[in-house]
């Protein structure tokens, strides 16, 4: 404990060497685009507590819930109210560039935030509840194919969001046709819509991995498909991939930060350094293994273009399948 203790206040020296102008004191505040219960909540938490684990903040993470508008009114928050806030971290992902790619924060952009890094990618699920007819997602996407509007998905961020997004593409890689007329619920976060499935008011789930995890080890949530490359390894090895079914989908949603444009160039370096500074550690690497999360850390210099490229290519992708004209 003592030696875990030494190692964690070695890495807080190192934050604060490389930013010796400005450290975080009192409450640091990280700001959840969702209701609790979904990926962004799980982010802020999560990250909260190892921050305070290793001593990168001498305070407290408050986590603070701002649902609405799949993440828009958080982002409108941030840029409008809170420009130069050095103690403001928001949760993002995946969902947060498909909204700025579909034009969805209106008047809004990616130039108008600092993206400050990812800690980990999350691989898409489809998933049904236990009772459920559907035994994997070959018979799901048949029931699709044959009545598009048959089936009823239910996932946390809003209509043509990720969650929304996943559902298509995999209906599209299977074959299907008339992809809007497809019912996607929309819900404040991945745990009401969770709920919908399990309680059997909607077919399936879209969702990510590590949000699942709770009604996945209750037996009350049965996923069919991860949206990956390849099987995922230690406790999720079990799980089924899309493309092992014959249908070739595959849709990580990568978990980070960003935080106001304006706040102080040292404060924006010293969060850059503190995210660093987490994923490399074992608390981190502990965090990522129980929850699903695949390695996934540009260096602070290619996250920003990242995010552009990304933005670019999910609006590319929603014209192609009717989201966008």
């Amino acid at each position: 404990m003592m030696f875990k203790r030494f190692l964690s206040l070695v890495a807080a020296a190192a934050v604060s060497t490389s930013a010796m102008a400005w450290q975080p004191s009192g409450k640091v505040e990280c700001l959840a685009p969702a209701d609790p219960g979904g990926g962004w909540d799980f982010t802020c938490r999560s990250v909260g507590n190892v921050l305070q684990d290793l001593s990168l903040v001498d305070g407290t993470v408050q986590t603070v819930n701002m649902a609405g508008a799949g993440g828009g009114v958080a982002y409108a928050h941030t840029v409008s109210k809170r420009a130069g806030d050095n103690k403001l971290l928001v949760a993002a992902s995946t969902a947060t560039t498909t909204r700025l790619a579909q034009g969805q924060f209106p008047g809004m952009n990616a130039d108008m935030v600092t993206w400050v890094g990812a800690l980990g990618a999350d691989y898409g699920i489809i998933a049904v509840s236990k009772n459920s007819r559907y035994q994997n997602l070959k018979e799901l996407m048949d029931a699709v194919k044959a009545n598009p509007k048959s089936v009823k998905f239910a996932g946390g961020s809003a209509r043509g969001g990720w969650d929304h997004l996943k559902v298509l593409i995999a209906a599209k890689a299977a074959g299907a046709e008339k992809l809007p007329s497809i019912p996607y619920l929309s819900y404040n976060n991945g745990g009401e819509a969770m709920t919908q499935v399990v309680g059997g008011q909607v077919d399936a789930f879209t969702g990510d991995l590590s949000e699942a995890t709770g009604f996945m080890e209750s037996g009350d949530l049965r996923v069919i498909a991860v949206l990956a490359d390849e099987r995922l390894p230690g406790k999720f090895s079990d799980l089924p991939t899309a493309r092992e079914q014959g249908i070739d989908a595959v849709g990580p949603n990568w978990r980070g930060f960003y935080m106001p444009k304006d706040a102080d160039e040292a404060a924006k370096q010293y969060w850059v350094d503190a995210v660093d500074t987490l994923y490399a550690s074992e608390e981190w690497k502990q965090v990522m293994a129980r929850n699903g999360l695949i390695p996934f850390h540009p260096p602070a210099s290619a996250f920003d273009e990242f995010v552009r490229n990304q933005v670019q290519d999910i609006e590319a992708l929603s014209r192609e399948i009717g989201l966008l004209k």
